[in-house]
């Protein structure tokens, strides 16, 4: 006769549960398929170099027939616009020609349409670019020199390497807090933040390996990408532990809005702001993917430009995981205080035990 009940009891719970993995993939979804699905360049930077009328003709005629897609500015020689692009103020730049060849001799290919772009910096923008310039330069019966100013390292073709790494510090992160927050919760705050900057340390490490010795991402500065590393993992580690106090077993969604959904779409790992739609485009300026991205860009590729800005981005998602860390201390400490006079009963305990596994093999599952 209790079969009944039972069972209903389980299919209720076990359906509560479902609704977890049912807005991930809407959530999922929106923000995968929102920022990625259908790339358009607007406000591209691009410079034209020269001074003559044919530069000013050129660049108004992209910048009006762009409808905003390009951003045109023109620039008084080669030096100038390469300084932009190591600045990543410009994704490409365009030096026109004359389309003649020099002294007479007509393998000479000095004279021909040339582009500069720092593939570094984005290799889907440098694409991007390219392929506006292509067409230009087919207007003057000429193929188009393309010349890298800033090449990503020979382990990363793509360049989207950094991304991928991003995503190795990310799950290792997330899925973390479930453990150190589920069968952790008995432990105090303080303990728990400290296996949350212990673990940090771990699976910064682990993409440090991934990044050097291993697939070879880059080829200098891993100390400083270490650095990042530690510092992004640590950051959602810290605000993963503290909202864990606050929502419970809602807080492997929670962290996955924040740091997967939110985050790898806004990073520009794959697509910078200006291939995406406004929304992922603000995100970028002060998400933490976007700063562990940018910052292992400028640090490796661009001699440290932009890497103080990036640092701080992280320094600040650090800042807040370590406030909420200490509020959720506070608000368990206050929610013993009366809880201490009541003591748990055996088949509590055993339902915070069940919860706990559950939201951990739900984490490490996701």
């Amino acid at each position: 006769m209790s079969a009944g009940p039972t069972t209903k009891g389980a299919l209720r719970h076990v359906l509560g549960h479902l609704l977890t993995p049912l807005l991930m993939c809407v959530g999922m979804g929106l923000a995968y398929l929102g920022a990625f699905h259908a790339p358009q360049p607007h406000d591209l930077r691009v410079d034209i170099v020269g001074s003559g009328p044919q530069a000013q003709v050129l660049a108004q005629t992209l910048q009006d027939k762009g409808a905003g897609a390009l951003d045109v500015r023109t620039v008084p020689d080669r030096a100038t616009a390469t300084a932009h692009l190591r600045d990543r103020s410009s994704f490409g730049a365009y030096l026109p020609g004359d389309g003649r060849p020099a002294a007479g001799k007509a393998t000479d290919t000095s004279g021909r349409p040339e582009l500069l772009v720092a593939s570094a910096a984005s290799d889907t923008s440098a694409m991007a670019v390219e392929k506006v310039f292509t067409k230009v330069a087919a207007t003057q019966d000429q193929p188009l020199k393309v010349t890298d100013v800033a090449p990503v390292s020979s382990g990363d073709p793509t360049g989207q390497g950094i991304f991928f790494l991003l995503v190795a510090l990310s799950i290792g992160s997330y899925a973390s807090v479930a453990v150190i927050g589920g069968a952790g919760a008995v432990l105090p705050m303080r303990i728990r933040a400290l296996l949350a900057a212990g673990m940090s340390l771990v699976v910064s490490l682990i993409g440090t390996v991934f990044a050097g010795p291993l697939f070879h991402l880059v080829d200098q500065g891993l100390g400083g990408v270490w650095a990042l590393a530690w510092l992004y993992s640590a950051g959602i580690l810290l605000i993963g532990v503290g909202l864990h106090t606050f929502l419970k077993r809602w807080t492997t969604l929670g962290v996955m809005v924040l740091f997967v959904m939110l985050n790898f779409t806004s990073s520009g790992g794959i697509y910078r702001p200006e291939l995406q739609p406004g929304f992922f485009g603000a995100l970028h300026a002060f998400w933490n993917g976007a700063g562990f991205v940018e910052g292992v860009r400028g640090h490796v590729y661009f001699g440290g430009d932009g890497l103080g800005r990036d640092v701080l981005v992280l320094a600040l998602w650090f800042l807040a995981g370590a406030a909420l860390t200490v509020l959720a201390g506070i608000t368990e400490a206050r929610r013993a205080a009366p809880a201490a006079v009541t003591a748990p009963t055996p088949a509590a305990e055993t339902d915070a035990e069940a919860e706990a596994e559950e939201e951990i093999e739900e984490a490490v599952g996701v």
